[in-house]
């Protein structure tokens, strides 16, 4: 399904793809998600460590 979404955007003109982004971002249900989203594609090159380590230094930090 999602190919079928990106082929039928990538077809669209610079005018109509601008103007589809703008009512994305501009929905205020989909804003969140879209900030999310790419914070998550910002992040993929950062290095990554397991959840146990990261919880046991929150556990000894008194955070968790």
């Amino acid at each position: 399904m999602a190919e079928v979404f990106w082929l039928a955007f990538k077809s669209l003109s610079a005018e109509d793809q601008g103007a589809f982004l703008e009512r994305l971002l501009n929905d205020p249900e989909l804003y969140e998600e879209v900030g999310d989203a790419v914070i998550a594609i910002e992040g993929r090159s950062e290095p990554s460590r397991p959840y146990e380590e990261f919880a046991e230094e929150l556990r000894r930090s008194g955070r968790l």
